[in-house]
């Protein structure tokens, strides 16, 4: 799902077929209002619940968007533990953060984490929920919109330096 957001919002399309992400990173050029962003987008390999959170996640990171599948209560499960990581990673700092449920066009047939989970979720974090779907294109390019709206409120920073770092 991550890969497949990352395609969208760089590239504008889906890649329906791709080798597991190790690790990649895009830029892009972003506008929101009248300034300018050069955004680079780092897309991690999966992490779990096990896995050790490398220093490269926290250490110069503006903000992050947080994806899940919203067939897969797994992939919640595991989005939840890595938002713990991060935040206790960063020293208990606030975090710009956006959580994504992805896959929403096939929220019909196989939903497992529905709306308001994930709604209340981002709530007690204090962060963005939106649902997406990278095939259809729905909310690709809001969801980083929004990120450097939050890096905005959370930091106060983007207008001094016009470029982000996300993860």
């Amino acid at each position: 799902g991550k890969t497949s957001l990352a395609h969208q919002f760089v590239e504008g399309k889906f890649v329906e077929c791709y080798d597991p992400t190790v690790e990649s990173t895009y830029n892009k050029l972003v506008m929101v209002g009248k300034d300018e962003f050069q955004l680079q987008l780092v897309d991690t390999a999966g992490q779990d619940e096990y896995s050790i959170l490398p220093h490269s996640f926290v250490i110069g990171i503006h903000g992050y968007v947080l994806v899940y599948s919203v067939t897969s209560l797994r992939s919640f499960q595991v989005v939840k533990t890595l938002h713990t990581k991060l935040y206790e990673s960063r020293g208990k700092t606030r975090m710009p953060v956006v959580l994504v449920g992805n896959k929403a066009d096939l929220a019909l047939q196989r939903r497992e984490v529905k709306a308001d989970e994930g709604k209340k979720l981002a709530e007690a974090w204090g962060a963005i929920f939106l649902e997406s779907s990278a095939k259809e294109s729905q909310v690709t390019q809001g969801i980083f919109v929004k990120i450097i709206e939050e890096i905005d409120r959370v930091d106060n920073s983007y207008g001094r330096e016009h470029g982000c770092l996300l993860m």
